[in-house]
């Protein structure tokens, strides 16, 4: 079923309903089919039609934790952050800095 629904997405890419969304679903259906490389591409692309899409940043986090990129997955969820609280999603906010926080545990003291 997933591979009909990335056919189906990858089938609108460069039409009229080309977009965030699209790219955000697309990414999305290939982080969930363990693509997580295409899944970060489409979801930078994404993030070119909206760099203000909150929701597109913490998925490409995870795609780039996927890829065992922590510092991608890092630098994503800063500017998701960024992103999240110039828009006032206060959720999205808040679950990407105990992302980021997860990911840098603190040093011993």
């Amino acid at each position: 079923m997933n591979a009909a629904l990335i056919a189906g997405l990858r089938a609108q890419c460069g039409g009229p309903r080309d977009g965030a969304l699209l790219r955000f679903s697309l990414g999305n259906a290939l982080l969930g089919e363990g693509s997580a490389a295409e899944a970060a591409q489409e979801l930078r692309r994404a993030l070119d039609f909206d760099p203000a899409y909150s929701a597109a940043w913490k998925l490409l986090g995870k795609a780039c934790l996927a890829l065992d990129d922590r510092d991608g997955a890092a630098a994503a969820w800063r500017q998701g952050i960024t992103a999240a609280s110039q828009r006032g999603d206060k959720q999205a906010e808040k679950e990407m800095t105990v992302f980021l926080r997860r990911l840098t545990p603190p040093a011993d003291t």
